[in-house]
């Protein structure tokens, strides 16, 4: 009995708790009420695309809208040839055909809220993988009509996961608040994390562990997740996704500011 109600009270600290006290201060906040009367434009993230003539790739992740945006993120991922003269952006969305290349501005609002940059990668480094991203997009295993579920996936954040899989050596690890992440597209229950640093156990998205170098250690619970970052120290929690060191690098010839990881 004392193991049980240890895991329990595990269980409300590290999920219910921090999932209840984020759900607290998103009520409070002014958020839009509907979809049309969301903000979808440019945050200004991005210059034009004809000012950086390296090659780029880019992850970015924005609050998802509703009640929904307590514990989730929705994810996408921006590139852009040497010497083109603009970007490219793949999300994954719940109607029609899932995989939708260029809808909105590359560094669009996600229902109004400002989109945090994962990572950036420049200069020879993007330009060598960028053919696999293109790939691994058309590859995507989910792409047809219906192929989508908001919950547990697969969903926008079990295509970027996938995409990334493709580019291991990125070392790009998404947020725990990006819902729908540790469902395996391939669906298999044991496997290797996308940046094959170390491995995966995950039953459909609804339970699992990840514990790698680059993703962490993470506890999934239902799709909410819970554990630690040893590589760049932080908690994980429910609805507050990353606490701790706040930095991802950019990676290539581009200036090394600090971005949220």
């Amino acid at each position: 009995m004392l193991g049980i109600k240890r895991v329990l009270l595990g269980f409300l600290a590290l999920f219910i708790l921090p999932l209840g006290l984020h759900a607290a201060w998103w009520a409070a906040q002014d958020r839009p009420r509907d979809w049309s009367t969301a903000n979808w434009s440019s945050a200004g993230l991005l210059p034009p695309a004809t000012q950086k003539p390296e090659a780029m790739l880019r992850v970015y992740a924005g609050r998802v809208g509703w009640w929904r945006g307590i514990f989730a993120h929705h994810t996408w991922i921006v590139i852009k040839d040497r010497d083109a003269a603009r970007y490219t952006r793949y999300d994954v969305v719940g109607w029609g055909s899932p995989v939708r290349t260029d809808n909105w501005a590359p560094d669009a609002r996600w229902f109004g809220q400002d989109p945090e940059q994962i990572a950036s990668i420049e200069g020879p480094t993007a330009e060598a993988m960028i053919p696999r991203v293109r790939d691994a997009v058309r590859q995507y295993p989910f792409s047809k009509a219906g192929g989508y579920r908001a919950w547990p996936g697969p969903n926008s954040n079990t295509f970027v996961n996938f995409v990334l899989a493709a580019i291991p050596e990125a070392g790009i690890a998404l947020p725990p608040t990006a819902l729908g992440k540790d469902y395996r597209a391939d669906g298999s229950l044991f496997g290797l994390t996308p940046s094959r640093t170390g491995v995966q156990v995950a039953l459909g998205g609804l339970l699992g562990v990840t514990v790698g170098w680059i993703e962490g250690l993470e506890v999934n619970v239902l799709g909410l997740v819970a554990g630690v970052d040893l590589r760049r120290p932080a908690l994980k929690l429910p609805g507050f996704g990353r606490i701790g060191w706040p930095f991802e690098p950019v990676i290539g010839d581009a200036d090394p500011t600090p971005t949220r990881g």
